[in-house]
């Protein structure tokens, strides 16, 4: 089945910026059977392998199941300009987490450092002798049993947003390796299980309003190769955006 088109969000010469959806690796991996890298490549018509310039070049990634801002390099000086930019924290990240816990304040900073987790190979943990790692967040909406935070990852580690999160009782309200769902329960934020009066569609199941990570890279600031200062920002995606907006209704109610 053709892959769908990856909205562009920004594109010139030198580098490329798309929407990726939820449920898309990033690069190919062993266990996937397409990623972002060679959908784009399809899309546009350039290479994602060997040396030739233009070519499609990584500069960061995204989880799997996160949505959001992707920024690609179109040759190789491109690739390291953006790069170093995040290996030295200068990229300004904002993303859109929607979390479920009682909240500590209307805004913070975690300051912990992260490294492997010590029994899961999938997993990062806070540790005393780890990564420096700093993420600061605020309540962008407060909502009835989940809140969604606006959060300003500072560096860039794996999972850091995640990690940290959950160290201050905030986990992401869907995420399987830091707030799994219990054994036989439904995965995903369901209607029914907020809204008393619910009502399912004759005949059929009911689908769940989002059933991924609850995480979304809206924003991306960073210096283009001419010197420009760039600010790319990606909508959030139909589930994300209807599960915000039926949980906010829920609130009002």
């Amino acid at each position: 089945m053709k892959s769908p088109l990856l909205p562009i969000l920004f594109e010139d010469e030198h580098l490329i910026a798309v929407a990726k959806p939820p449920h898309l690796a990033t690069i190919p991996g062993r266990d996937e059977t397409d990623s972002l890298l060679q959908v784009l490549s399809r899309q546009v018509g350039l290479p994602c392998t060997g040396t030739a310039d233009p070519r499609l070049r990584i500069v960061h990634r995204l989880d799997k199941e996160t949505s959001g801002v992707l920024l690609l390099a179109k040759d190789l000086p491109t690739q390291r300009h953006l790069s170093n930019q995040f290996q030295h924290h200068q990229v300004k990240k904002e993303y859109l987490a929607l979390v479920v816990g009682r909240l500590p304040g209307d805004e913070g900073e975690i300051d912990a450092p992260l490294a492997p987790h010590p029994s899961s190979r999938d997993r990062m943990a806070v540790a005393k002798h780890g990564r420096p790692a700093i993420t600061a967040w605020k309540v962008e909406r407060p909502m009835r049993r989940f809140n969604l935070l606006r959060v300003f990852p500072k560096t860039g580690r794996t999972h850091q947003i995640r990690v940290h999160l959950q160290s201050i009782g905030l986990p992401l309200a869907l995420d399987s390796l830091y707030n799994p769902t219990p054994p036989a329960s439904r995965i995903g934020i369901f209607l029914s299980d907020h809204k008393r009066d619910y009502r399912p569609t004759a005949g059929q199941e009911e689908r769940p309003l989002i059933g991924r990570l609850t995480l979304h890279a809206e924003k991306l600031t960073f210096i283009h190769p001419d010197g420009r200062e760039i600010m790319i920002e990606c909508p959030m995606p139909k589930d994300f955006r209807a599960t915000i907006m039926q949980l906010g209704k829920l609130t009002r109610g």
